[in-house]
């Protein structure tokens, strides 16, 4: 059975550049840079438990102090990987958010490999959303975590399996949110589909939102990072490169965009806006990040992460000095969108 812990979060550190908020008016915190632990999964190809361990070091030791995992990364191994590292640092000192949604089960006909990650597939993923469901994938994560509290849960990509999921699955996570199992409750989820509802409503205390507020999409500001700030809520973002189109100084010919090759138009106003970011002393990368982050609403960004080189490259992005003059310029361009408000 599941049984509630106190979920009280002391101990961080205050001298790191890697600041820390609350989530909406819960207990439970993130730092402003987060962990993604996808590729711990083995996202698209292998990652060896040094590299696993390794980056989660790096994070730790640059002050990182929110690390994000999800059933779904590799059938369970981003979650066993994440806490297999993480319980040789004190419970209190950091936050862990996972996903309810996709809950795994037997695989009764296993073809020997996972699609999409380099695993062995003898479970499946099953939707459900459920109070019954939910349980079970509590309580799962909570094994291969070794812990005994999650500081945030989501409900993964409801919009993906029905209309109704959402609000099913928050029913069940606002007991165990009310019982301390859960810190804060939310959706994680690239579509911007009745977050704003449900912040109005106050059935969620934060949004992982992937991809829909970058430099180059600004279309969930008033669908969801405006809602969240109006009632006190929290968005975290994901997705900050837009698959990768906003990573480099300048998109490549092969450039993709939301999982797919980047349309030829957008690669171009991708290469105007960095036209504007080199005229500023700044790159790309470093504009994307600090952009999402000017936003009162938004808590923190979420990268994915697989080596220490890539936790050490975000740091030292998200760390840069970005001048505020260049929001304006984009704005008069027409490359970013009118009235972005600002922290």
């Amino acid at each position: 059975m599941i049984r509630a812990q106190p979920n009280a979060l002391t101990g961080w550190v205050s001298d790191s550049l890697v600041k820390h908020h609350n989530v909406g008016s819960t207990t439970s915190v993130v730092t402003e840079v987060g962990f993604g632990a996808a590729s711990l999964g083995n996202l698209y190809r292998k990652t060896t438990d040094a590299e696993s361990h390794g980056a989660l070091v790096e994070a730790w030791d640059r002050g990182i102090r929110y690390f994000d995992t999800a059933p779904h990364y590799g059938l369970g191994l981003s979650e066993r990987r994440l806490g297999e590292t993480l319980k040789a640092f004190p419970r209190d000192d950091f936050s862990v958010s996972t996903k309810v949604g996709r809950l795994l089960v037997p695989n009764p006909a296993p073809t020997g490999r996972d699609e999409g990650f380099d695993v062995p597939d003898d479970m499946i993923r099953q939707w459900d959303f459920s109070r019954d469901g939910v349980l079970r994938s509590i309580e799962g994560s909570l094994e291969r975590l070794g812990m005994s509290r999650i500081d945030i849960a989501y409900v993964h990509d409801p919009d993906a399996f029905s209309d109704d999921s959402a609000r099913l699955a928050l029913k069940t996570l606002t007991e165990l949110r009310e019982q301390g199992v859960v810190g804060a409750i939310g959706v994680g989820t690239n579509q911007t589909y009745q977050l704003g509802e449900l912040f109005s409503e106050g059935l969620i205390d934060v949004a992982m939102l992937a991809g829909r507020f970058t430099l180059l999409e600004q279309g969930g500001l008033d669908s969801v990072l405006e809602p969240a700030a109006a009632v006190g809520g929290s968005v975290v973002i994901a997705g900050v490169y837009n698959s990768g189109l906003l990573a480099n100084n300048r998109p490549p010919a092969d450039a993709k965009y939301n999982y797919e090759d980047a349309p030829p138009a957008l690669i171009a106003t991708t290469n105007a806006i960095a036209d504007v970011c080199e005229s500023f002393g700044v790159t790309l990368p470093q504009a994307a990040i600090a952009f999402v982050l000017r936003h009162r609403a938004v808590a923190g960004v979420v990268f994915g992460m697989r080596t220490a080189e890539q936790v050490a490259d975000n740091i030292a992005r998200f760390s840069a000095t970005v001048p505020t003059e260049l929001w304006a310029e984009l704005v008069s361009r027409g490359l970013v969108a009118d009235g972005a408000p600002a922290t």
